[in-house]
């Protein structure tokens, strides 16, 4: 901007300045909240509308068709339909776009009471709870397309507490959490088949890496995926250690035992319980024998940068739970679904552009 325009842009501005303060409560303007919250709002009824109708008819090109009146950042705004269509807003919505990002954002991460709360606050927009909550249930948050390959995913469950009437007990039902590692999270609540069609159409690597614990949901998803000659399943080495740290007894034969699974050596772990019969031990064998397979020399694949542990996806289910089970949440469970591509896709930062 040249020096002409901004001299030009602060003798108006003192002008406006100087004509809101004298619609200011004197009170207001004693502290500098006061004087903030007034500078913000005053804009919001008089200054931004005006500014906004100037971009909107140059940027249009147009004012013709039916008005209607959509509330945004910079205020109350007028827009014809022509307007409407060419700006690329919404038919039927009486948010701006960008006030409806910052609603996606704050209910993304909070009650959406809170929510309305907060967006108040922080823009001087008044968007009522049930609001945010009609908001979120009208976007299309489709989990997104990755772009580059996937070279390695892991695979958790979650839980929600499911809405019951008064005086019964609650419910927890179970969802799926996938993180695709530094690529892309979602997830499915009771919809298998749509988690395991979208990591198919995916551009998957070869080999890929499949990390999950000992639960044979998990194993079972991944069967669906790509080719087994294609996958390559890592058993999560805190949940394999966790699970030796059950058995019990000796910890010098404990540590023996994970120095022989560090280097993958199933045998010689099992070895090493040749002299102790117990009904642990029987059932940590079993446990071995089961994931064979998938027991790798853990010491290798971590000296070339492969991931040992699935707390990538663990962390992924604690971000959506601490949404999904923030205090008193109780949710519809037609509207589960939602909720949880909601969370996903904020983690996932669709809501920042």
């Amino acid at each position: 901007m040249d020096a002409t325009k901004e001299a030009q842009i602060k003798a108006h501005a003192l002008a406006l300045a100087e004509l809101l303060y004298d619609e200011t409560d004197p009170e207001q303007v004693k502290t500098l909240a006061g004087i903030e919250v007034a500078v913000r709002d005053h804009p919001l009824e008089y200054v931004g509308p005006e500014i906004g109708k100037f971009f909107i008819c140059t940027s249009s090109g147009t004012s013709s068709g039916r008005k209607r009146h959509i509330q945004s950042i910079v205020g109350r705004l007028s827009l014809s339909q022509r307007q409407s269509q060419r700006l690329k807003v919404k038919a039927r919505t009486q948010w701006s776009p960008q006030v409806e990002t910052c609603c996606l954002l704050l209910s993304a991460n909070e009650a959406y009471a809170r929510a309305a709360d907060d967006i108040a606050v922080l823009t001087g927009v008044c968007v009522s709870g049930s609001t945010q909550q009609r908001l979120v249930h009208r976007q299309d948050l489709e989990p997104p397309a990755v772009d580059s390959g996937v070279k390695e995913m892991s695979l958790d469950g979650g839980k929600v507490r499911l809405r019951t009437p008064q005086g019964q007990p609650c419910q927890w039902r179970d969802y799926k959490g996938v993180n695709l590692h530094q690529c892309s999270i979602s997830a499915f609540y009771k919809d298998n088949d749509s988690l395991v069609n979208w990591l198919n159409q995916q551009p998957l690597a070869h080999p890929l890496v499949c990390l999950g614990d000992g639960h044979d949901g998990i194993w079972n998803l991944f069967s669906q995926i790509g080719h087994r000659s294609e996958r390559l399943e890592i058993l999560d080495w805190y949940h394999l250690m966790e699970n030796l740290g059950n058995v019990g007894g000796s910890q010098q034969r404990l540590d023996a035992v994970e120095a022989c699974l560090w280097q993958g050596d199933v045998d010689g772990a099992v070895r090493l319980f040749d002299d102790w019969s117990h009904e642990r031990v029987d059932q940590f064998i079993g446990y071995l024998a089961k994931h064979r397979l998938r027991i790798v020399n853990y010491s290798y694949y971590q000296a070339e940068g492969i991931s040992i542990g699935s707390g990538a996806v663990e962390s992924t289910i604690k971000q959506i739970g601490r949404r999904v089970k923030i205090s008193g949440a109780q949710w519809k469970e037609d509207n589960v679904p939602q909720v949880l591509r909601h969370r996903c896709a904020y983690l996932n930062g669709q809501f920042s552009s």
